[in-house]
């Protein structure tokens, strides 16, 4: 396939089910760091169960509906991007993200998202971007800040969560909006 260089150290590639090991490994390393913040059917345990989170994305990407790509950091799987949802009918999709503690603060994910939205509005045409978080992500909303999301509001109490019910924040960027905004990938 094809890795698409993002820094020296930095490459966003396909994250796709014979990739399933490597996913694995990644989100044992990050299980525990990234449950509070993304879907317990993300979250794989097992061989069978990441080959099938990978699987459900590739089927996404095959049906024009999502997609997910890894990061790998200096030859190793640390996190990725993905579309978790993508609508070019309504012009409408969400960007999502995840990465293992190690690879924190390291300035990979932000051009990542950015290459990925960049294509989703310049490519595909989509209107409207949207990041979902739970309100007390910080690291989550510091990052839709970076990439000139706005935050439209807060869906209370919308899901059950480990300690109660969760608060959900949309952030979103319109196409406009992200076409007039300052061209950085990094």
């Amino acid at each position: 396939m094809f890795a698409l260089p993002l820094t020296e150290d930095v490459e966003l590639r396909p994250l796709e089910p014979w990739r399933a090991e490597e996913f694995l490994a990644n989100l044992d390393r990050a299980r525990e760091h990234i449950r509070p913040w993304v879907s317990p059917t993300f979250v794989a345990t097992d061989l069978s169960s990441a080959r099938a989170v990978l699987q459900r994305y590739a089927d996404r990407w095959a049906s024009d509906s999502g997609g997910i790509w890894g990061l790998w950091w200096r030859g190793t799987l640390v996190g990725g991007v993905m579309l978790v949802s993508f609508d070019v009918t309504r012009g409408v999709c969400e960007v999502g993200c995840w990465v293992e503690p190690a690879a924190e603060g390291r300035g990979m994910v932000a051009p990542a998202v950015r290459r990925i939205v960049d294509w989703a509005v310049r490519e595909r045409g989509i209107q409207r971007v949207e990041w979902r978080t739970t309100a007390d992500n910080t690291r989550s909303k510091a990052l839709a800040r970076r990439l000139g999301l706005r935050l439209d509001g807060t869906l209370r109490q919308v899901s059950p969560g480990p300690d109660g019910r969760i608060d959900l924040e949309v952030w979103s960027v319109l196409a406009d909006e992200w076409r007039d905004a300052p061209v950085t990938l990094h």
